[in-house]
């Protein structure tokens, strides 16, 4: 093989260096915007951080970071090792991987307790895992749309509902004690969830993926003594959406990136974090822990009132600023409607706003069932999330929803 430069870029086919590469197109130093190119709709996002919408917008200097990263290769593997370390002295825990989504967290993690101390057992994920512990323990109330995520390692849950239930489940095949951190009802404390983990020798994982802020949620959790948290990097602490932590002790750190790309015959190997996304979620905990609770919950508080301010003299309209107690744990406004006097339903407010121009989406626990995502929605109730909006998209919110409901 020719080792010299030379040699290289004639076998590459690209003797001659840059000019051989493809002429630079006219677009501006900005970049085209790919989204009018692609006729895709711009939202006004209303909601909060939920996938569907993209999640959240990246701080000017996380964008920044992101955009720096990808002037320059790396190797992977020292930039996952060199991210997760310094990480792990930011968020006080034994070790921390960037992940690709919260998600891929809790897949990385379950298969890190199913392989660590076994590099062998890897490849065997998900379809050969006879001889292997693979029973996960779980609250009846604890099941939830990300069962999934756990699944994909070859995993059976083994549903409790007491404490003695609890006890009781434990066998020579389990290999987690599982917990969402959002669950809106169980009978077992996390307090007690971890003891008796521990107390049966098996690591237990809470799923906290959109609980900050509160900030301190970054160790409040590790420090209780969860062996794993994960966290979705997209959410409140405004990383790239396809970004997540998983944090935790370090040898089961260690297992979960042993079964991540770049590692072939992993069930990881799909969960590709590219080094922008790596660096972006680096820069967005430094961003993050810069910030102010109290100045970002007052932030949150304004906006939310300066909408109700645009709609206090509608008709059969009462609005209330309600904080869920666990996730997405930021001031929401409520608007509830007596339905005597508006005419049109929640969601079809929300489908006319969706509609109109620029469209906006609402939060969609809007007109849904009562206790709906910690918020005490009902079929009655308009539900804005003001935490994603941009600066003076909360008037123009507040405009169009005064518009739709005065014609209700």
């Amino acid at each position: 093989m020719d080792k010299t430069r030379r040699g290289f870029l004639v076998g590459a086919g690209l003797a001659g260096g840059a000019a051989a590469l493809p002429a630079a197109t006219t677009a501006s130093a900005d970049g085209e915007d790919y989204y009018d190119k692609l006729g895709v709709t711009k939202i006004i996002n209303a909601a909060g951080t939920y996938t569907m919408f993209t999640a959240s917008i990246m701080p000017p200097v996380v964008q920044a970071a992101v955009a720096k990263a990808a002037k320059h290769p790396v190797r992977l593997g020292e930039l996952q090792k060199k991210a997760g370390e310094y990480l792990a002295k930011r968020l006080q825990c034994e070790g921390a991987l960037v992940c690709a989504g919260a998600a891929s967290g809790l897949t990385l993690g379950t298969a890190a307790c199913m392989t660590v101390g076994n590099r062998n057992a890897i490849d065997r994920l998900p379809t050969d895992v006879g001889g292997l512990k693979n029973e996960v323990i779980v609250q009846k109330s604890h099941r939830y749309g990300y069962d999934h995520a756990l699944k994909n390692c070859g995993i059976r849950f083994v549903e409790v509902e007491t404490l003695d239930d609890y006890e009781d489940a434990f066998t020579d095949r389990t290999v987690m004690a599982h917990f969402f951190n959002a669950a809106e009802s169980g009978q077992i404390s996390r307090e007690d969830w971890i003891s008796m983990a521990h107390k049966q020798g098996v690591p237990c994982f809470n799923d906290a993926a959109a609980d900050v802020p509160p900030i301190s949620n970054l160790w409040k959790y590790t420090r209780m003594g969860f062996d794993l948290v994960t966290f979705s990097g997209g959410k409140g602490m405004r990383g790239p959406q396809n970004a997540g932590l998983l944090l935790g002790r370090k040898d089961l750190i260690e297992a979960a990136a042993l079964n991540n790309s770049p590692f072939d015959e992993t069930v990881g190997r799909g969960m590709k974090v590219a080094k922008e996304q790596i660096v972006g979620m680096v820069a967005a905990v430094d961003w993050f822990l810069s910030q102010s609770e109290d100045e970002m919950q007052a932030e949150f508080k304004r906006r939310a009132e300066r909408i109700a301010a645009q709609l206090k003299d509608v008709p059969g309209i009462q609005h209330e600023l309600v904080v869920p107690p666990v996730a997405n744990q930021v001031p929401h406004l409520l608007l509830r409607c007596d339905r005597s006097r508006i005419k049109k339903s929640p969601r079809e407010v929300a489908q006319e706003l969706r509609q109109g121009s620029p469209s906006i989406e609402l939060n969609p626990t809007t007109g849904a069932k009562p206790g709906s995502g910690g918020l005490p929605t009902d079929e009655n109730t308009i539900v804005v999330g003001v935490w994603m909006l941009e600066p003076g998209e909360d008037l123009i919110v507040a405009r169009r929803l005064r518009e739709a409901l005065l014609k209700a």
